[in-house]
């Protein structure tokens, strides 16, 4: 909720989605009551969810026969995008992509059961680990996600690894086929997701293909009271 150029930031990524062609129904999951009230006060729609959710995608999964009616379609072909409410530079164009790759029969990637964006990252990013990094195969699927740069290059300096290979960022947007969402409770624990604090990897961990698509460049997600001013110096300042 908080102010960027006027208006809350999350208004400004439900502004964003709006714009993104393709998408049957957009909705607020939340279980906040001031977050609900506004949400609807700008006239989009919005879902109660439980307090006891851990992650963004544990609340989609705790609603999903919600989503999947709003979407009007069967589960299994219900695409149920998950973007963070912090993310107030989104580029619709992302879940355009999104959508289309779900919905070509000819695409190898068509019905996968989770599709996200990674872009290629500068020399500069590969080791951070505020910057999370994906080691994807050949085909485009995630081999795993990390906090730290993947592949490891033997015998070099880090700061030369980023001339033998390409470095792939994730932006934090996912594609869920829905019945992966109604699954989610019976995922096992993640070892690796809880060491990283990365909820993707309970996805890695119980087997399920997770399909990247390349994009131009990350949508900055204000995670920082840092970030938040780099935001609002992008954006520009309050009317």
């Amino acid at each position: 909720m908080a102010d960027i150029a006027g208006q809350p930031m999350l208004r400004h990524v439900l502004e964003r989605c709006s714009k993104a062609r393709g998408v049957a129904a957009l909705l607020t999951c939340s279980d906040s009551t001031e977050v609900l009230t506004a949400v609807r006060g700008w006239g989009f729609k919005a879902l109660e969810t439980s307090q006891g959710c851990c992650s963004g995608s544990e609340r989609l999964a705790s609603v999903v026969e919600e989503l999947v009616a709003a979407g009007g379609a069967a589960t299994e072909h219900t695409l149920v995008i998950n973007v963070q409410a912090d993310q107030p530079l989104l580029d619709p164009t992302i879940l355009e992509k999104m959508i289309a790759l779900a919905a070509d029969a000819n695409s190898t990637e068509v019905w996968v059961p989770v599709i996200t964006p990674v872009y290629s990252l500068g020399p500069e990013k590969i080791h951070d680990p505020n910057v999370v990094k994906v080691l994807r195969s050949s085909d485009g699927r995630a081999i795993t996600f990390s906090r730290s740069a993947l592949p490891h290059v033997r015998d070099l300096n880090p700061d030369q690894w980023h001339r033998c290979t390409t470095y792939w960022g994730h932006v934090g947007i996912y594609g869920y086929r829905a019945d992966v969402l109604a699954g989610w409770s019976e995922l096992p624990p993640s070892t690796m997701g809880e060491l990283e604090m990365l909820e993707q990897l309970q996805l890695i961990e119980a087997g399920i293909p997770v399909a990247t698509f390349s994009v131009e460049k990350d949508c900055l997600s204000v995670d920082t009271l840092a970030q938040l001013e780099q935001a609002r110096a992008v954006m520009g300042p309050s009317p």
